[in-house]
Formats: structure tokens, C-alpha cells, sequence
């Protein structure tokens, strides 16, 4: 009788058997994380409103030679339709100037929302910041300057719908009470793919970073 010869895996097929299970271990666990943070993003990105807020605060974008980006455009549009209902809130636009902007991405907010019938000493101008972090700190700065109690104060932050769960979790950060946020459609299709699949990082980022 023969007998049957049994293959045993070498040390280094073992080692290499080992580093595929780790990898595909890390993959999905990578591919859950992305999963929990997309469904934040996705959760934040509807009105959420609570109560009557008093000011609005206008999150800046890409200003172009031409005047402001689709996306920022969008964002203008939802705010002077908003505002329009609610005259007596004030609104706080808020971006300063990249190297590649004709304008503050604020004044050329302003000149729109003044050009949709927003009134001019309704608005308050933030045109220092670069990034979302800073324009919600200096947003806040820029209330206390006028007067306002942020403890007192319910704000409705105003951005393109994927952006605000990112802008809720800053807006704590800069010292806001109640915070309510209104989600603009993000019209241009390119951009709506790219940010919705872009921004579950960028809020991992901001979490460890923006403090």
C-alpha cells in the first residue's frame, strides 16, 4: 500500500497566507469606516432647522472671473430665497481671496445677495478665511463684533448639502449654541459626485485637525 504524500504549506506560503487575510481584514474595515462616514455626510445633508434662528451664515466657494461658481451660486440662491421669507435676520457671507479670485469670495456674495433684493446693512461681511474651520471662527468673531451673544443667538449655517455635517460639527467648534443648517442643491452633477465621495475624508480631517 502507498502512502498519500501531505503537503505542508512552507513557513513563508504561511507568512504570505497571513499578510493577505491582514490586508483583506484592513480593506474591509477601511471600507466600513468610509461606509459610516458617508452615512454622516448623507444625514447632514438635508435642512435640519430648529426653532427660529436670528442670523444666517453663508459659507464661502470658488468666486471665477465671471462672478461665483455653480456651487457657490446655489448656495446664494437657497440663502436670498430664505432670507427673502425672513427679513429681519441678518446674514453673514463669509470667504476670503485665493490667488486665482478677482474678489473676497464675501464681497462678491454680498453684491449677489444685494443684486436678489437682500438689503445692504443686513449683511455682514467675513473676508479673512480659507478654509471652513476659519470661516465659521471668524463668522463667530464677526457677530460678537456686532453685538451678538452666541449663547443666545440660534444661527442657520448655509452651504451645499454634502458640506454640512462637516460645517455642523465646525460651527460647535467656533462657540455657536443652537445651530441649525440649510442644505443648497448642488446643481452640477461633476461636482456633486467628487464632493459626495471627497468629503467623508475631509470631515476625518477636520475631526483630528480643525480644533
Amino acid at each position: 500500500m502507498s502512502r498519500q504524500k501531505i503537503e505542508v504549506p512552507s513557513y513563508k506560503g504561511r507568512r504570505y497566507q497571513r499578510w493577505i487575510r491582514a490586508i483583506l481584514v484592513l480593506i474591509a474595515a477601511g471600507a466600513l469606516c468610509f461606509a459610516a462616514l458617508f452615512g454622516a455626510v448623507i444625514y447632514g445633508a438635508y435642512d435640519h432647522i430648529a426653532g427660529e434662528p436670528q442670523v444666517m451664515v453663508v459659507l464661502g466657494c470658488q468666486v471665477k472671473p465671471d462672478g461665483p461658481s455653480q456651487l457657490l451660486r446655489d448656495r446664494l440662491e437657497e440663502a436670498a430665497d430664505y432670507l427673502s421669507d425672513h427679513p429681519d435676520m441678518t446674514v453673514v457671507v463669509s470667504g476670503g481671496q485665493g490667488p486665482d479670485e478677482p474678489t473676497t469670495e464675501a464681497r462678491a456674495m454680498a453684491d449677489y445677495l444685494i443684486e436678489e433684493g437682500v438689503e445692504e446693512d443686513r449683511i455682514l461681511l467675513e473676508d479673512q478665511s480659507h478654509n471652513t474651520s476659519q470661516n465659521l471662527r471668524n463668522s463667530a468673531q464677526v457677530l460678537k463684533d456686532a453685538g451678538y451673544d452666541l449663547d443666545e443667538t440660534d444661527v442657520l449655517v448655509v452651504s451645499n448639502g454634502f458640506h454640512l455635517t462637516r460645517a455642523r460639527m465646525l460651527a460647535e467648534r467656533a462657540g455657536f449654541g443652537e445651530i441649525s443648517t440649510l442644505a443648497a442643491p448642488t446643481s452640477h452633477l461633476p461636482s456633486r459626485l467628487k464632493m459626495y465621495i471627497r468629503e467623508p475624508l475631509a470631515l476625518v480631517k477636520s475631526f483630528v485637525f480643525d480644533r
